[in-house]
């Protein structure tokens, strides 16, 4: 646990902030440095084929060490960290053997409370890793990263029997551009696992599909006090048509398997509105009735008003549910579980509400579902990781590499 801890440590010291304005991969030049840092460590656990491509994937291989054919398995964690809290100097805050109750974040301007994140209390005894309230951490995915390189030392001494492993560290994973570069034919596994779940157990094969819409309001400006008959708010339109989104649909009324639409930004005047929307469902042709009902409010829209005012809908798509690449290949997700329950823990099938580099992968070709992390939280000041849970996911991750190598080719 020192050394994972250490690890740990170590990766979130560097600043890695996915930045969505750049055109670049990667987005920011942070990222090329832990790259570089990974690709020494690679090689200094006695790794082959250590490679490092021009948009900052790191890749390469444990050998065998059984003399029998087996399948080459992969292990898979983003380098960035979110954009949507500041990742700037993270300072950790260490606290072992957590007694229970609020956590002072640095000089306890901000607490985490089990009040607000009841996961707490079921984390007594463990040693916490937390943020100083200035920033986000960065367990999302340093902490998957640091469980892949300690699991990869561990099996590097030898006496576990395994087959040949790959691993690859992505940038840009937190604005979708992850794997735009990945080299799944380099890559060379069967299939690969993604560490970049949550909580202990937390084993995931299905994802939403996702797409994004751009809702476009064009109205008419006049001076207010000659407006009657003429002006066309394009504010008022674009409230109009938000009104009409189905508003039990949205992120903080859906959970489990239930899809939304969320509105995260709008922005205009009289003349001109914009309202940004992500849509996600986990079943495809509910996914494809959701993009249907936005054009449709437009249609609505568009018949009451005047021909030189206009609603528009862009919609594009983002990721697809890993589940129909995934679920025709179950020795990958049957591995997976028997090497949970093998260390004791049991396992916790369910859906990401999100995505993954593991989906774009999943449809690219490479089967890739997603192991738990011990990281909660992700994204903001109240991230914080459980050194006992990443210990456990380090654990997995070994006890998978050995039963892979018992499936002789």
């Amino acid at each position: 646990m020192d050394q994972l801890l250490e690890r740990f440590l170590s990766y979130v010291a560097v600043e890695t902030q996915a930045k969505p304005q750049a055109r670049q991969v990667p987005s920011s030049e942070g990222q090329w440095t832990l790259a570089r840092k990974l690709q020494e460590e690679l090689i200094a656990l006695g790794f082959v084929d250590v490679s490092l491509s021009d948009h900052c994937c790191v890749m390469g291989t444990l050998p065998a060490n059984v003399d029998w054919p087996t399948p080459v398995i992969g292990f898979i964690s983003h380098m960035d960290t979110s954009p949507d809290f500041t990742a700037k100097n993270v300072n950790p805050q260490i606290i072992e053997n957590y007694r229970g109750g609020d956590i002072a974040l640095g000089t306890g301007e901000e607490v985490l409370s089990p009040v607000m994140f009841p996961i707490l209390h079921k984390l007594i005894g463990h040693t916490l890793i937390t943020t100083d309230g200035k920033t986000l951490l960065g367990a999302d995915d340093k902490a998957g990263i640091a469980e892949i390189m300690t699991a990869m030392a561990r099996l590097a001494e030898g006496d576990i029997p395994h087959g040949a492993i790959r691993v690859a560290f992505t940038p840009d994973e937190e604005i979708g551009r992850g794997t735009s570069h990945f080299d799944v034919e380099g890559f060379a596994a069967d299939w690969a696992y993604t560490i970049d779940g949550s909580d202990l157990g937390e084993f995931e094969y299905e994802n939403f599909n996702a797409a994004s819409a751009v809702v476009k309001v064009v109205g008419n400006n006049v001076h207010p006090g000659s407006a009657k008959g003429v002006m066309v708010n394009a504010l008022d339109v674009a409230t109009a048509f938000h009104a009409e989104v189905p508003s039990q649909e949205r992120p903080q009324f859906t959970d489990g398997y239930e899809g939304f639409y969320h509105l995260h930004q709008m922005k205009g005047t009289v003349e001109h509105a914009e309202l940004q929307y992500i849509i996600r469902d986990f079943d495809t042709e509910a996914f494809e009735q959701r993009k249907q009902v936005l054009t449709a409010i437009a249609e609505r829209l568009n018949a009451g008003l005047h021909k030189d005012c206009s609603v528009t809908v862009e919609i594009s798509n983002s990721y697809r549910n890993m589940r129909e690449k995934v679920e025709p290949h179950p020795h990958i997700i049957e591995l997976a579980l028997q090497a949970m329950r093998d260390c004791g823990i049991e396992p916790k099938v369910k859906p990401i509400r999100g995505g993954t580099d593991g989906s774009a992968l999943s449809w690219k070709g490479l089967p890739c579902p997603n192991i738990f992390t011990g990281g909660y939280n992700y994204h903001g000041k109240h991230e914080f990781a459980s050194l006992n849970i990443m210990a456990q996911s380090v654990e997995v991750i070994v006890r998978l590499a050995a039963l892979a190598a018992e499936k002789k080719g």
